[in-house]
């Protein structure tokens, strides 16, 4: 058969890739692929743990499809989320395609177009809320009005920080951008910042609002050249702190408030466990409710050269205005 096959010249050798083992694969890929993107870190640090996987033993050629169902459905149980499973089975299919197309295996098959992806559905709603709290300043009970922002500004640790959530919402930058964001590509007289590059691989500029240039106008010069100090994820675990202290004291708070009105104990538990306000919050949600607000002055082809997104499906993900907003609209 091979000697019929190679008299047609239609015969492939499988000897490449049964001797090529995942594990080399993994490490070859590394060198050559990860190494030239520009976010390789993460990438890396997701080859490195396949490689301790058992699969990375077998070569190549001896992985099918029943090999990355079972992969796919083990990682699910371990509690991964599904998008990273998805995206450790893209890493994967990337790799065979690699191996096929440039590393002399051309009768590998892609065992993961031959399974069913994790569903994943990511897409997030979050809006910053509002609510009337209960605070405890020096032992007495206030009540005030305060949105999210303002009381995780109120019990941020870092000094940085309630600059870079305003920033934030202002412009709706992301982290990344935000801490790379260099004094040299601003121009205050004319209110823009350039990102040389940003995560999808081209430049854009960013309207500056006058919240915006009075914080870059209040940061003191840096010698590396960037506006502010932080870096992504020192924001990360500033922010969660903040947001835990900022739930630390407004349940307190709270639960002060409802002892006073004599309610049980058992009662007050289950009222601060329901209540939303600074629950689930993430940095990103920032973007989001940046691009929210600025939905309300932009028109939607205008909103997208601020924003960055190239498909105006992927800024609907991030464009919720409250329904209540768009009633007043209506006659």
């Amino acid at each position: 058969m091979i000697e019929r096959e190679m008299d047609a010249g239609v015969f492939v050798s499988r000897s490449e890739a049964e001797a090529t083992s995942f594990a080399n694969a993994l490490e070859l890929y590394a060198k050559e692929v990860t190494s030239q993107k520009r976010s390789s870190a993460s990438e890396l640090s997701r080859i490195q743990a396949m490689q301790r996987h058992p699969l990375a033993l077998r070569s190549l050629a001896s992985i099918r499809g029943s090999d990355m169902a079972r992969y796919r459905d083990t990682r699910l149980e371990e509690g991964l989320a599904p998008a990273t499973v998805r995206r450790e089975l893209a890493l994967i299919s990337h790799i065979f395609t690699i191996a096929r197309k440039e590393w002399r295996m051309e009768s590998l098959s892609n065992p993961v177009e031959l399974i069913r992806q994790p569903s994943v559905d990511d897409a997030r709603a979050r809006r910053i809320l509002s609510a009337d709290v209960w605070m405890l300043k020096g032992g007495t009970l206030i009540y005030e009005h305060l949105d999210e922002l303002e009381i995780i500004c109120r019990y941020s640790r870092s000094t940085e920080l309630p600059k870079i959530m305003t920033f934030a919402v202002e412009t709706a930058m992301r982290r990344s951008e935000i801490t790379g964001l260099k004094s040299t590509n601003v121009n205050l007289d004319k209110r823009v910042a350039l990102l040389p590059m940003t995560k999808n691989g081209s430049s854009r500029g960013v309207p500056l609002s006058s919240k915006a240039v009075e914080i870059l106008n209040s940061l003191a010069e840096r010698d590396d050249g960037r506006c502010f100090k932080s870096r992504p994820d020192s924001i990360t675990k500033a922010f969660a702190d903040a947001i835990g202290d900022a739930r630390n004291a407004y349940a307190e708070g709270l639960s002060l408030h409802l002892k006073q009105k004599k309610i049980p104990q058992d009662k007050i538990d289950m009222c601060i466990s329901a209540d939303p306000f600074l629950m689930d919050l993430r940095f990103h949600d920032l973007r989001h409710e940046a691009t929210s607000r600025l939905a309300e002055i932009f028109p939607l082809h205008e909103l997208t050269k601020i924003t960055g997104h190239q498909d105006t499906r992927m800024l609907m993900r991030y464009y919720h205005p409250k329904t209540e907003d768009l009633a007043k609209k209506l006659t």
